[in-house]
């Protein structure tokens, strides 16, 4: 049986840039929502859960 996991990609709320990858479960009643340093404005932003291509 296929595992039920997908990779997501956390995206910086201010600048949309895509700066971290991350593994989770298919079934998920919220999307994800993390405080990250983002490189490219310099400061730590709210990152929420977006597609990987």
């Amino acid at each position: 049986m296929a595992s039920e996991r997908i990779t997501i990609a956390l995206v910086c709320t201010q600048c949309k840039n895509r700066n971290y990858y991350q593994v989770r479960g298919k079934k998920k009643e919220y999307k994800l929502e993390v405080n990250k340093f983002c490189k490219k404005c310099g400061k730590s932003t709210v990152h929420k859960e977006g597609k990987a291509s």
